[in-house]
């Protein structure tokens, strides 16, 4: 573990963190892991989740913030030293002073006709967006290419500092559970006007 924390979390953000982590269950440590996955923009993209500590992986860092432990991978280290966890009106947003530029991502044409679109709309539609509704925001298909299904989010979901933690812990496991074809699950929301920010994740 670091002598020194390389994150900063704000005190109203650290207390809401905390309330989530004492709703997990089993008796286990929880920590907050935090991981680059791409870029949003000319920023970077995270993945966020509650993970038991025994099971932290190798390579990962530990710092504590108060009874919180957080964790990362190593290879991060430089992308988040100084980021902050805020809490806004829009949710809980990292900004972070360290900005990539990211690479060029849009959405290929793909198709959107097809049994295997079908079944996806079907399952954004009766399962997906009734699960998101309480957040304001949608989903809707853009494309489908071989396994791969492109989304883009909408009304609060669009632009909030939790629609990657949404789109991974949401949509991603609603789509990959129930369609055994596709492998991944890709997100072209325009988030930051005249921007192309994508969060992407893939099936383990």
């Amino acid at each position: 573990m670091s002598d020194s924390r390389i994150l900063t979390i704000a005190e109203d953000a650290l207390d809401m963190i905390g309330q989530l982590r004492d709703q997990e269950p089993g008796d286990g440590e929880f920590a907050l892991s935090i991981e680059v996955t791409g870029f949003r923009g000319p920023q970077f993209s995270y993945e966020l989740a509650f993970v038991d500590l025994a099971d932290k992986k190798e390579g990962w860092a530990e710092e504590r913030h108060g009874d919180l432990a957080v964790i990362f991978p190593e290879e991060d280290r430089e992308k988040l030293d100084g980021a902050a966890l805020e809490l806004t009106e829009q949710g809980l947003v990292m900004n972070n002073p360290n900005s990539p530029a990211p690479p060029e991502m849009q959405a290929p044409a793909g198709d959107l006709e097809g049994p295997l679109v079908e079944r996806v709309q079907q399952v954004i539609e009766q399962q997906v967006n009734p699960a998101i509704a309480s957040h304001g925001g949608g989903a809707e298909l853009v494309s489908i290419d071989g396994t791969i299904a492109y989304l883009r989010l909408f009304g609060g979901c669009q632009g909030c500092g939790l629609a990657q933690v949404t789109l991974k812990q949401g949509i991603e496991r609603i789509l990959l559970e129930s369609i055994d074809e596709l492998t991944q699950v890709v997100d072209v929301t325009d988030h930051a006007s005249g921007d192309n920010p994508y969060y992407e994740s893939q099936k383990k």
